[in-house]
């Protein structure tokens, strides 16, 4: 009779701080979170057997309560990493946004942290080591079973991140990474399982193996499982998206979502042969929070840390005149908004650039009331990004106007306007739609995709495509995010180094009122 041992294996991912069930726009209760992930974490342990537990990545950036941290807060212990330690996590991966706040808060966190941080293909530019200490987790559980757990971040970081954030770092393909370690767990380390813990997605449809998009590296989780041999279970994120009950190759992949949707769970049954075991039965799930109580212990860490973070979003910063609430994402980019003309025209009057772009980031941005808090800031401009203005050619603007362009699906006047399957499979992508101020133009999107922009002009003349012009964007657009590959590498004739929330939160308190405005310089159009 075959001996029989059940592992089970939890991952959280893409947490982005958020640690509380709260949506910080109004302080709403919401059904996800980290203090309700931690209530399920331990009700898995109480039912006993060898049991994992990994967070696979971004972490510590996201919500108000890791902003206030980060560039307020940050000589006080990690929150995060408070309550990852409080419900005893064995490893954590590197994510891309541990980057944001720059190496020495990351440093200092994975310095608070009582477990291990992975990432085998983040490497000293110099020594060619891993930078954040081994590249991977051997645990030895019941009856000598060895399960070695091997950490990989996406290589595509560089493209994103301020370079004076990862200065001295190297970022290696994950596949090559993957197939050089796995080896050694299984032929030096002599582990029985191997699980890799990758804060990288899916390039390719799960089932058919098409691609699902540009092939830039950005996403490996499919070739992982195609191109490497020896993996039993891959853990995944950095998508956003919720998968589970999947299996590639014979590997069970899971990706539990974000900002705690999610928990995923991953359970093996092993059999003992010939003194070695092997994975008879695999199977993945996810597991929703929904309904159950915060962990006590995760409120009791987060509380002083939250106090403070809310006295600072209800700050008052100035006063609008006018209208720039939001009550229809779509709206807002079909026809330009008072909220996306100012936020434009603050980045041009920071740099001097003439020509300037931004994006309305997700569908639930409130825009901005009567009275401006820094909460209405936060809640608008979500991500700590900085910018750059860069210069470029009349032809890369068309360019990445119809590239903007493609986030409409092909509309013929019936119905409501949709987000094409590019911008919202696998998971929606409504920061990669920008909107441009300081250009005139029309977007068609009853036309083919790449010949939708019908219109385009630069102070009353048609734009010349071999003409140079100054845009100012923010730092992950201007490093080709977003599949804006036409960015990548161009002149950078100004840098400004502060968040952009910060920006606006000065340039509205220097003023104490602003006014609502709009040049309706463009419009999205169909025949």
């Amino acid at each position: 009779m075959v001996q029989k041992l059940t592992v089970t294996i939890l991952e959280t991912s893409d947490l982005h701080g958020a640690l509380l069930p709260i949506q910080y726009a109004n302080n709403s209760a919401t059904e996800t979170g980290f203090a309700k992930i931690a209530s399920i974490i331990r009700k898995e342990r109480q039912k006993g057997g060898p049991l994992l537990l990994i967070d696979n990545g971004d972490l510590i950036q996201g919500t108000p309560l890791a902003y206030h941290h980060a560039k307020l807060n940050g000589g006080e212990p990690n929150p995060m990493i408070q309550c990852l330690n409080e419900l005893g996590y064995d490893a954590a991966v590197i994510g891309n946004h541990e980057f944001n706040y720059g190496m020495e808060l990351l440093r200092k966190a994975v310095g608070e942290s009582s477990f291990p941080w992975l990432s085998a293909n983040i490497v000293d530019e110099a020594t060619g080591d891993p930078v954040f200490g081994k590249p991977y987790l051997v645990k030895t559980l019941e009856q000598g079973l060895k399960i070695g757990v091997l950490g990989l971040t996406t290589p595509y970081i560089p493209h994103w991140e301020k370079p004076e954030h990862i200065a001295g770092l190297r970022f290696e393909d994950a596949v090559e990474t993957a197939k050089r370690w796995v080896k050694h767990l299984r032929e030096r380390e002599g582990v029985d399982v191997v699980i890799v813990s990758y804060h990288g997605g899916f390039e390719r449809h799960l089932e058919s193996g098409e691609p699902t998009e540009p092939l830039t590296g950005e996403n490996q989780g499919y070739a992982l499982c195609r191109e490497v041999e020896g993996i039993d279970v891959l853990l995944t994120g950095h998508q956003h998206r919720s998968i589970s009950g999947t299996s590639i190759n014979g590997v069970m992949v899971v990706q539990p979502g974000s900002a705690g949707a999610w928990l995923g769970k991953v359970t093996l049954t092993l059999g003992l042969e010939a003194g070695s075991w092997r994975v008879l039965e695999a199977a993945s799930e996810l597991v929703s929070p929904q309904g159950e109580a915060p962990d006590a212990a995760v409120l009791a860490i987060v509380e002083p840390h939250e106090r403070l973070a809310q006295v600072w979003l209800d700050q008052p910063i100035g006063r609008l005149l006018g209208d720039m609430r939001v009550t229809d994402p779509m709206q807002v980019r079909l026809k330009e908004h008072p909220l996306i003309e100012f936020i434009n025209r603050v980045q041009m009057e920071l740099t001097g650039a003439p020509i300037s772009n931004t994006a309305l980031f997700d569908n639930i941005s409130p825009g901005f009331p009567e009275h401006i808090t820094m909460r209405d800031i936060v809640s608008n401009y979500i991500y700590p990004n900085t910018l750059q203005v860069i210069r470029v050619s009349g032809q890369d603007i068309r360019a990445a106007l119809e590239r903007s362009a493609s986030y409409f699906a092909h509309y013929d006047g019936h119905g409501p306007v949709q987000v094409s399957a590019e911008f919202s499979d696998p998971k929606p992508q409504h920061y990669n739609y920008d909107m441009w101020e300081g250009i005139e133009y029309r977007i068609n999107i009853s036309r083919p995709i790449g010949q939708r922009i019908v219109e385009l002009s630069y102070n009353g003349k048609p734009i010349d495509p071999e003409a140079e012009y100054d845009v100012v964007m923010n730092n992950y657009r201007a490093a080709g995010g977003g599949n804006y590959l036409m960015f990548q590498g161009k002149p950078v004739v100004k840098d400004i180094p502060t968040d952009m929330a910060e920006l606006l939160a000065g340039y509205i308190m220097e003023r104490g009122t602003i006014e609502a405005s709009l040049n309706r310089n463009w419009e999205v159009i169909w025949d």
